[in-house]
């Protein structure tokens, strides 16, 4: 492993896990190939861009000859798939960029790894593929997917098809399913950056149904450190969950943001819910943590340490909230915001 195309490497995770990996081996050479759809931005690669190692190609991975000419011209031997349209609401809203990036795409980043003789092919997927899971029982990789919304569908579809070049073609793949990551950069439609810089302009935060959805905060850069292991560690054809193996309640995370912004609970606001919502993620962490990974933050210490990094980064999203943003904003919580006031 030497030349990694990252797809969507300009996105919240994909960035990060750049920035690691350029940060922790010298010898790796490092190829952002990113879209650049409202949530892929270049800041978020800043600190890297003075850096040879790094490369920056604006392509489609569901755009078969610039994903093939970006792998013959900069000699890739091994694919990181982070590209993927990735908001739950977004997907309910308008399913069909979803299927395309995540199915299609999937595939042709598959045809490439299979047609160049690549390395490896790393897929990065969700714990949303379970589906709800009653309480009492976390993920294992090897239970069924049951995805309940368009983006869970998407992601568990490429996983299935992802498995299938394995079985079929004997590709050298593997998989990390994450739970919900927070940190820097990631898009303000999400929910702790969304009510983190709420909060910061004293907005209300729309908190959905009775708030008590279970779910697994865990820091980004933890993610990336167990997506750079499997990497290297992990066996090839194998699934791998990701997460914090504890879960915590929305309004639990919604009163941790609060007070480590110094904002009143009077912020909080509660919404319809939105449809298909999954009550409980959970996940067996078991298998990663027999390859020598562990967490370093617990949820509380990922969401203090958001919450600040948006406080002290607002050069970065101000401008994104000003844009695009507001129109999706309006379409997705204007009417529910309303109905509250009512």
């Amino acid at each position: 492993m030497k030349n990694i195309l990252v797809t969507g490497g300009a996105g919240f995770i994909g960035s990060n896990f750049v920035i690691h990996m350029l940060g922790k081996y010298d010898g790796y050479n490092i190829v952002v190939f990113d879209k650049l759809t409202y949530a892929g931005n270049r800041d978020n690669l800043l600190e890297v861009s003075d850096d040879p190692r790094y490369h920056f190609v604006r392509g489609d991975i569901a755009d078969e000859a610039a994903v093939d000419a970006a792998v013959q011209q900069y000699q890739i031997d091994t694919i990181v798939n982070f590209a993927a349209e990735t908001h739950v609401d977004r997907s309910i809203m308008d399913p069909d960029a979803f299927i395309k990036t995540s199915v299609y795409g999937t595939y042709v980043l598959l045809e490439a790894t299979k047609k160049f003789g690549l390395e490896r092919f790393h897929q990065i997927s969700t714990d949303e593929v379970y589906g709800h899971i009653p309480a009492g029982y976390s993920s294992r990789e090897g239970d069924s997917l049951v995805p309940r919304s368009p983006y869970a569908a998407s992601k568990a579809s490429a996983d299935m098809l992802v498995n299938s070049y394995f079985i079929t073609y004997d590709l050298p793949v593997t998989i990390t399913r994450g739970s919900n990551n927070i940190g820097p950069y990631q898009y303000p439609e999400k929910v702790i950056p969304l009510f983190a810089t709420n909060a910061m302009d004293g907005e209300q935060l729309p908190v959905y149904g009775d708030g008590r959805q279970m779910r697994e905060y865990q820091y980004v850069l933890d993610h990336c450190q167990a997506i750079d292991l499997v990497l290297h560690k992990g066996v090839v054809g194998e699934a791998y969950n990701i997460g914090t193996g504890v879960e915590m309640e929305n309004m639990t995370m919604v009163e941790i943001l609060l007070k480590a912004l110094g904002k009143p609970m009077s912020l909080i606001r509660h919404v319809e819910d939105r449809p298909g919502h999954d009550r409980r993620y959970s996940l067996n962490i078991d298998k990663i943590k027999a390859l020598g990974w562990e967490p370093q933050h617990t949820a509380e210490e990922a969401i203090i340490k958001t919450a600040k990094w948006y406080q002290e980064n607002e050069w970065w999203w101000r401008k994104i909230k000003s844009g695009e943003f507001k129109a999706y904003y309006q379409a997705q919580y204007g009417a529910r915001l309303a109905e509250e006031d009512q």
